[in-house]
């Protein structure tokens, strides 16, 4: 890897490997769309499609995580639909972003994934080549 290149990271938050049991409802026609998360975030959540949904639609999120068993309830929606088609893909999935979550739930939830690992990457990451420009005029 080059060392003057400086790498983009559109995520505040970093995802959590997770495997928890979770209710993904779509909000126009109450159809469970997933019942199993595969990473999640105090942001969003990766969840395993039970059947088709497009991006933009409107969602209600439930799910337990924590020691204690706590419930948490988000209203979001789908940012992104996963196909399965790279090899390490878990099967057809869909990312969800939170639109509506209580703020001291996701202060617990995130207090709570500080000790879960990370996913493993699946791509590299992109290159921010503006900033690689600003580094290399800098000679940072």
């Amino acid at each position: 890897m080059l060392s003057f290149l400086a790498y983009k990271n559109d995520r505040r938050e970093i995802r959590r490997r997770v495997s928890l049991s979770c209710r993904v409802v779509r909000e126009s026609d109450f159809r469970l769309l997933g019942t199993r998360a595969v990473d999640l975030s105090p942001d969003g959540m990766c969840v395993m499609a039970l059947r088709d949904a497009a991006p933009g639609e409107s969602l209600i999120v439930s799910f337990r995580a924590t020691e204690l068993g706590l419930w948490f309830d988000a209203e979001g929606t789908i940012a992104r639909v996963l196909h399965g088609r790279r090899p390490r893909d878990r099967g057809r999935c869909f990312g969800i972003s939170f639109s509506t979550f209580d703020p001291v739930s996701r202060l617990i939830l995130r207090g709570h994934l500080r000790r879960t690992a990370p996913p493993v990457p699946q791509r590299e990451r992109p290159i921010d080549y503006a900033a690689t420009v600003q580094r290399i005029a800098l000679g940072d």
